[in-house]
């Protein structure tokens, strides 16, 4: 089999992350879904800095839900475990600080940090993890 032309390559790797992107979209759009039914408000999705990203950010009763998604409809634990690693949970809690900083008017209420995964085998299609890690 011949090597692939670097635009060949380039363009094999846009369609991937492409493909990928519009999979994790699909599987924020299940979560938003899954946590409106659960009587949660949608704050924001994909608050970024330039340092991080929150996927979503909720809000029921008196607390504010930062919420990692996870697509994974071939993953293992395993694979959530690699997904989400402490560096990670490191960059989410940081994004968080930041998200709190500019928006006081959520400084008094419980923080919580959740997990969704969507599609994994094995798990409910939308699998729940309240307070899945704490913030570093």
């Amino acid at each position: 089999m011949p090597a692939l032309c670097a635009v060949c390559r380039a363009e094999r790797k846009l369609r991937l992350y492409q493909n990928k992107k519009e999979l994790g979209n699909q599987g924020e759009d299940k979560a938003c879904l899954f946590l409106k039914e659960k009587g949660f408000t949608i704050l924001y999705r994909n608050w970024r800095t330039k340092r991080g990203e929150i996927d979503i950010i909720a809000e029921k009763n008196d607390a504010i839900v930062f919420v990692e998604v996870k697509t994974l409809p071939s993953g293992s634990l395993e694979t959530l475990s690699r997904e989400l690693d402490k560096r990670k949970q490191k960059r989410i809690a940081e994004t968080a600080k930041r998200f709190l900083t500019i928006n006081r008017k959520y400084n008094e209420r419980v923080i919580r940090f959740d997990v969704i995964v969507i599609d994994m085998p094995g798990f409910p299609n939308v699998y729940h993890i309240e307070n899945a890690f704490f913030g570093a």
